[in-house]
């Protein structure tokens, strides 16, 4: 682990900030100038060279100032960075977006476009899916004779209907009934549980079945079938926001970076891992492990119902940054949207 003298670190730290705010390579007689520091520039130059042999700077091309590498960021995040609270009517706004939208999976989705428009980068969510959804009832509504409303409710709160022709007619309280059935029987269990179990009931002789049980069940399976089709799903706003970024200005780079938007599946892939961290997760550069993002940084928080993480949101940027801004954003919008959801969950439980 590395560790730097006073000196060293309030030198480090000025340099990023200069970095992340003018974009420009630091130089010494820039950086003790606003490192308010008595030092030398002769002295300030002898401990950059020192930052840079520990490979926390660099210099880019012939340039004589200094820039920070991926690892002086990774150092300047966990040893330096002192991230302010955002103001109380920043986060009153916030609260006012999300609390606007009654529909979970909009209110998800505004998340994200909430994230972009306030850090002017890209805002992405990874929506609740079947890995951490329950089950939690059922409902059969007559339309007409032959065809029955589905309707599917899950424990996060996201509702899913679908309109099933059937046999013959059903009386409202056959259809009770069934829904009955299913919710004592499938309750609490996860969606692949439900999905596998339904499966096998629906193998087994239908003959020794009483009708209520096999409509229930038929109906049931034609609605789990299209879920069967969803799957954790990535929602990307602001991905233009990036082309205005000049650190992301090369056409190479754009286009490796929005070729992994359009696949998806790298993103899906890391915020699927960040859930798995309690509170924030930033990855620098190539700590993604994905090189379209190489270039980028991505924060993230996961977020939660009832105290049950369900998805991730996050912001991608570039490496350069302002961390002390863009962490606090993301953790309060996690929050809030937490308790959005928790709320609502509450209110559909009543």
């Amino acid at each position: 682990m590395i560790k730097l003298s006073a000196r060293g670190e309030k030198l480090l730290k000025t340099l990023i900030e200069l970095y992340i705010s003018e974009g420009q390579p630091v130089g010494s007689r820039t950086l003790a100038r606003h490192a308010n520091v008595q030092l030398s520039p002769a002295t300030v130059r002898n401990v950059m060279s020192d930052l840079e042999d520990l490979g926390l700077i660099k210099a880019p091309h012939t340039s004589a100032g200094r820039v920070p590498t991926q690892q002086g960021y990774r150092f300047f995040v966990d040893s330096l960075l002192k991230v302010r609270p955002l103001n109380p009517s920043s986060v009153e706004e916030i609260h006012e977006r999300l609390s606007a939208e009654s529909d979970p999976q909009l209110l998800v989705a505004s998340a994200s476009e909430l994230l972009s428009q306030v850090t002017h980068f890209a805002g992405v969510v990874l929506l609740p899916g079947q890995h951490s959804a329950k089950f939690r009832q059922i409902e059969f509504l007559s339309l007409s004779p032959e065809r029955v409303l589905t309707i599917l409710v899950t424990d996060d709160g996201r509702v899913q209907n679908r309109v099933i022709p059937t046999d013959r007619e059903y009386s409202s309280s056959e259809l009770v009934e069934a829904a009955n059935f299913f919710n004592d029987l499938y309750g609490g269990s996860s969606l692949a549980e439900v999905r596998k179990r339904l499966l096998n009931e629906m193998q087994k002789d239908s003959e020794e079945m009483h009708r209520i049980m096999k409509a229930a069940l038929s109906m049931a399976r034609s609605l789990f079938e299209k879920e069967e089709a969803d799957t954790d799903e990535v929602l990307l706003s602001g991905e233009a926001n990036l082309l205005t970024v000049p650190d992301l200005c090369q056409i190479d780079t754009l286009q490796t970076l929005f070729d992994a938007f359009k696949a998806k599946q790298d993103l899906l892939d890391l915020l699927d891992r960040s859930m798995r961290v309690n509170g924030i997760s930033i990855f620098i550069g190539d700590e993604s492990g994905y090189e379209a993002l190489t270039a980028c940084s991505v924060v993230t928080a996961p977020y939660e119902v009832d105290g049950r993480l369900i998805g991730t949101l996050g912001v991608i940027g570039p490496t350069r940054m302002s961390y002390e801004d863009i962490i606090p954003v993301v953790d309060i919008t996690a929050r809030l949207l937490s308790g959005a959801l928790s709320i609502q969950h509450l209110d559909r439980a009543d």
